[in-house]
């Protein structure tokens, strides 16, 4: 990589599981840091699991030292109570980085599924053989972390467009 490669942090939120993916891009190549995959004890309290996943996700940080960061962005299912959890480990998911001084970027899902597979209702093993196909030297164990490779793949490719369109709105103020 050259002086120019960008370090990303990608984060794939979940209460029980978030996956972790690091990457640097020089804008042109990629190349695989590192990844893994967070959990929290399932018989603890709320508080006390958001707690373990805010300390998992700023250690990944202090390790690896990315520059930005990217999360994806939280869909809504059927269940109201489950959609709600998954919502505070977004919001972790996004205060950790941000505590961290990092911007921190959003994509959707399918935005995500289109950067990496080509079409945004890609399925999990689909997103996986191209995670092994960009990021040749990963060994991704979970869907959940090459998710959040992928997360941080999407964002390489629009964090310029994003800055453009940042800087222009930033211009007519």
């Amino acid at each position: 990589m050259t002086g120019r490669a960008i370090r990303i942090i990608g984060i794939d939120p979940g209460l029980r599981r978030t996956g972790w993916g690091v990457v640097e891009s020089d804008g042109v190549r990629l190349s695989y840091v590192a990844s893994g995959l967070l959990t929290s004890t399932a018989d603890e309290d709320l508080a006390f699991r958001l707690r373990e996943l805010y300390e998992g996700i700023a250690g990944v940080i202090a390790s690896f030292k990315p520059q930005e960061a990217a999360v994806e962005e939280t869909f809504v299912n059927e269940n109201a109570r489950s959609t709600l959890k998954l919502g505070q480990a977004r919001g972790i998911a996004l205060l950790a980085p941000a505590m961290g001084g990092l911007r921190v970027a959003e994509y959707s899902a399918t935005l995500v599924k289109k950067s990496v597979v080509g079409t945004g209702h890609a399925e999990k093993r689909q997103i996986s053989a191209m995670i092994g196909f960009l990021l040749p030297r990963a060994r991704v164990e979970s869907a959940d972390e090459a998710d959040a490779l992928a997360i941080a793949i999407c964002h390489a490719n629009h964090r310029q467009a994003r800055s453009l369109v940042a800087a222009a709105v930033a211009s007519t103020r």
